[in-house]
């Protein structure tokens, strides 16, 4: 059990999230020359949303590589080059996207370890982007990381701040399994404060309490983490809100939020997942198991009506929660 609070600003830095997935890409591949980057459009125009930036000026179109607009094919490549030894960070530019390249996905690089009785290992890392709020559509807002974590083989993570993204960044890197990050493409300019050694990671499989208290507890993930500590904030002195960053969506970090929920009895998840059988359901009934008697009320979920993402910002503003959701859900149990 972590807590954001514990950095030590004399050895942080004060970036975007932006900045700090780029720095962990630096740093990764400053440590390993096995590993490379590859997707559309990530070298000379540095990302469809500027992530990998000027990577491809340091370290050239050998490291940093140009895909054709071909998922299945660069999800296949990379499936096969880390199978035979290297560490490849693939950009799948939109998660909507991964249905194109699911057969790769679900079929071999989910179960080619297992299925060879772990004589290869699969050190392959899929960072992709998620969530509505920029007007793009239904194709391109999606939230569709309860997919991926229910595939086993497969680990998923989702991190809400700019030191989680770093250090699940570069975790998800030296891992020698499947890591799949998604971000949330509304908090890239969200600042934080990162930790600046080289060696900085984050566990997967470990949430983070941002903010303690003794109330309600809600476990929230991506851009809703920030709007959960606005709400918490917006509270004090009313009701004292515990908020953890789930991080971690497989492996689940349940220890964190039973130990939470069996201190404030109320619990909150906010995901801007659809709400039917995803991560909503899956941290509810964690907690329904292993903390049914410390719990006082109903457990309550905050995310996007079972729809498709609208095109007409008005209605997509409509769709998506936010932190007068979670707010609403902590007073009705409260």
């Amino acid at each position: 059990m972590t807590a954001q609070a514990q950095l030590d600003p004399e050895q942080t830095e004060t970036m975007t999230v932006r900045e700090a997935i780029r720095q962990a890409l630096r740093e990764e591949m400053e440590r390993d020359e096995d590993v490379y980057i590859m997707g559309e459009d990530v070298g000379l125009f540095g990302g469809v949303l500027e992530v990998t930036g000027d990577l491809f000026e340091e370290f050239g179109e050998e490291r940093v590589r140009d895909t054709p607009i071909a998922e299945a094919g660069f999800m296949g490549a990379a499936t096969g080059a880390a199978a035979t030894g290297t560490r490849p960070v693939v950009e799948l530019m939109f998660s909507d996207f991964m249905g194109v390249s699911m057969e790769q996905i679900m079929n071999q690089m989910a179960k080619m370890r297992y299925m060879f009785g772990g004589k290869t290992e699969m050190p392959v890392t899929v960072r992709t982007t998620e969530g509505g709020g920029m007007g793009a559509a239904s194709q391109h807002s999606g939230t569709v990381h309860a997919w991926i974590a229910h595939f086993p083989g497969l680990k998923a993570v989702a991190p809400g701040t700019a030191a989680s993204a770093k250090g699940l960044t570069k975790a998800a890197i030296r891992s020698d399994d499947p890591v799949f990050v998604f971000e949330n493409k509304m908090i890239y300019e969200q600042k934080g404060s990162v930790p600046t050694d080289e060696d900085f990671t984050v566990p997967i499989g470990e949430a983070s309490i941002e903010q303690e208290g003794d109330d309600v507890t809600v476990v929230a993930t991506q851009r809703l983490v920030g709007e959960s500590l606005d709400v918490a904030e917006t509270l004090d002195g009313d009701i004292d809100v515990e908020v953890i960053d789930a991080r971690s969506l497989y492996p689940l970090d349940t220890d964190t939020i039973v130990e939470s929920v069996e201190k404030t009895g109320r619990l909150v998840v906010a995901d801007e997942s659809p709400l039917s059988y995803g991560i909503h359901a899956e941290v509810a009934a964690r907690a329904q198991e292993e903390a049914f008697f410390s719990l006082d009320a109903p457990i309550q979920r905050v995310g996007t009506p079972d729809t498709h993402m609208p095109f007409s910002p008005p209605l997509e503003q409509e769709v998506l929660p936010d932190g007068d959701e979670v707010q609403h859900a902590i007073e009705r149990i409260t």
